[in-house]
């Protein structure tokens, strides 16, 4: 039995969940329709064809990484929660925002994070290069960070018969092989690495002498709330 009444919204609710949950090579418009329990033809009136569909789905997510601000009371602070909010975005939509890159809106999406990015380091008193380098750098770091957890959780799951490194020998520090070989708390070690970066950046910023923000764990450290078909280096 089809449904009477259909939003191009829930159109592109469910478009955006079969992308997210089973990659862009699951969205067919009858899987879609499906789905959403209505014809085809309903599927076309509302979003047109696969590819206007798909268009919508990347002009969404570019707009919903554009709802990023800051949060804190000093810019160091603002830069690392707009940095925890962009790899949270980006963790959350991996083959959607493979589909914005590539299409080539890579920097359009990313724009509003770095506008923010750029705001706050001019409030830390860094002008120019200075503050440029400091914008790619958190960046990259968010990407680069983003792309090493997608690379782990998709790796191969090691051999149970096959040695852990550390427990081989070698290391005298017997608390550091322990620690080495446990499991890796990404989001902790992300915050870490985030505002160590962050403090470098802006010690000795004009205003901002030696300014380093408080390494904090745990999930009072992390902003609550915060927070594209194709393959890319996103989705990796």
């Amino acid at each position: 039995m089809t449904r009477s009444a259909l939003s191009r919204d829930e159109v592109l609710d469910a478009a955006a969940a079969l992308v997210r949950e089973h990659g862009p090579d699951a969205l067919t418009m009858r899987r879609l329709a499906a789905e959403l329990g209505t014809a085809v033809t309903s599927i076309y009136w509302h979003v047109g064809n696969r590819e206007s569909l798909l268009d919508a789905l990347v002009n969404r997510t570019i707009a919903d990484l554009g709802t990023i601000s800051p949060r804190g009371a000093t810019p160091a602070e603002r830069i690392v929660s707009v940095a925890r909010a962009l790899r949270r975005s980006l963790r959350a939509r991996p083959h959607l925002v493979a589909m914005v890159h590539e299409r080539g809106l890579t920097e359009r999406m990313f724009l509003p994070a770095r506008r923010a990015l750029v705001h706050e380091a001019h409030a830390a008193g860094l002008r120019g290069a200075d503050a440029a380098r400091a914008v790619h750098a958190v960046q990259f770091q968010v990407v680069g960070h983003v792309l090493v957890e997608r690379n782990r959780e998709r790796a191969p799951a090691r051999s149970p018969v096959e040695e852990e490194p550390w427990q081989a020998g070698g290391v005298e520090d017997d608390t550091l092989a322990r620690a080495l070989a446990a499991p890796i708390d990404s989001e902790q070690l992300f915050e870490d690495s985030v505002r160590a970066l962050v403090a470098g950046l802006l010690a000795g910023a004009a205003g901002h002498p030696g300014e380093a923000p408080t390494v904090r764990g745990g999930d009072g450290a992390r902003d609550a709330g915060e927070g594209p078909v194709g393959r890319g280096p996103y989705s990796q």
